[in-house]
């Protein structure tokens, strides 16, 4: 987790009004200012002028290394059509040709320009800006989800973080629909969202333990589809992930914590059990794929069983989404060039 980020169960947030279908590479054309002044990167001059152009370039500089294939990491990894998770080669590294240490050296570069489009969304919304975003991850046990929290969202500034991290359900929140705290969880503006775990466990435990009728989750994903269309349309570009592994990574992961007294603590016995239903869960998370990879909100599915891949992959879909957004340092609402010449004068 960056350090200082606020990892949460929740704040209330207005709800949205309904609305069509947004893609994701459009919601910068939606909801996302009500006509507030900005400084594009044209109007930028000296220092900032120089950091903009400096780390725009080490982005665009990674991008084209011969390691990466020149296409979007969102068009390679989204799920279409006849998307088959039995199907996809979790040891793959889709668009990207090169090995581990190319992969880490990339990333530097990759972070650096995240970390400048984050802190420009923060500010964009000090001036009037109402956009946000939200980053979802979901995966089985040892996918690398807190891999993802280190490497990926910890290069940002974690004043405009927000992580909540869904367990099972407390007293409380039975007591209300299961979107209810998902809705108080979403991010201000401003802010980057990020949902370790999320609203998807409603139908996909309940499915494979059976906990509930089926004819109640199998609306869910009817109510999930509606509710981000909704979260899109109120200015929020939602990006959805799933770190997807294999049975025998998952043993070689759960084997290492049992076999080193430093990751002990990550243990749960009950991670053995939920192994025994590892069929049931692809089936559901199929299921989920099927059903709720929208235009508003699609589902990316990464292979996960090298981490270095697997945080490449995120870092670069979040930074790709961050750049349809374009967000823009807020144009200053004082007199500029009188306050220079106030603080001229003072001592």
């Amino acid at each position: 987790m960056a350090k200082g980020a606020k990892k949460k169960t929740g704040k209330d947030v207005t709800s949205a009004d309904g609305g069509g279908t947004i893609p994701a590479s459009e919601v910068a054309e939606h909801g996302a200012l009500p006509d507030p002044k900005v400084n594009s990167d044209d109007e930028l001059t000296g220092k900032a002028a120089k950091k903009a152009d400096k780390k725009r370039k080490k982005a665009e500089k990674a991008r084209k290394d011969g390691a990466v294939k020149q296409v979007p990491w969102s068009q390679v990894l989204r799920v279409g059509s006849g998307f088959s998770l039995l199907g996809l080669d979790t040891g793959s590294t889709p668009n990207f040709a090169g090995d581990k240490d190319a992969g880490e050296e990339l990333m530097g570069e990759l972070q650096s320009r995240l970390g400048d489009l984050q802190e420009r969304l923060y500010a964009e919304s000090k001036g009037g800006g109402g956009r946000s975003v939200l980053l979802i991850i979901q995966g089985m046990d040892t996918s690398g989800k807190g891999g993802i929290m280190r490497h990926v969202v910890g290069a940002v500034d974690p004043q405009g973080v927000d992580i909540t991290s869904f367990k099972a359900p407390s007293p409380e929140e039975k007591r209300h629909p299961f979107l209810w705290r998902i809705r108080r969880a979403l991010p201000t503006p401003g802010d980057i969202g990020v949902f370790d775990r999320s609203h998807y466990e409603d139908i996909l435990i309940v499915r494979v333990h059976d906990l509930l009728p089926r004819t109640t989750w199998s609306r869910r994903y009817a109510q999930i589809n509606a509710f981000e269309r909704e979260v899109v349309k109120g200015g929020t570009t939602v990006v959805k992930v799933m770190l997807h592994i294999s049975s025998d990574e998952q043993k070689a992961r759960l084997t290492e914590r049992l076999e080193r007294e430093d990751k002990h603590w990550k243990y749960r016995p009950a991670d053995v059990d939920e192994r025994a239903h590892w069929a049931e869960y692809m089936q559901a998370y199929q299921a989920a794929l099927d059903k709720t990879s929208t235009d508003h909100a699609p589902w990316f599915v990464v292979p996960a069983d090298q981490k270095w891949y697997a945080r490449l992959a995120v870092t670069n879909l979040l930074l790709e989404h961050l750049e349809a957004m374009d967000p823009q340092w807020p144009a200053a609402d004082f007199d500029v060039e009188a306050e220079k010449a106030r603080l001229a004068l003072t001592p």
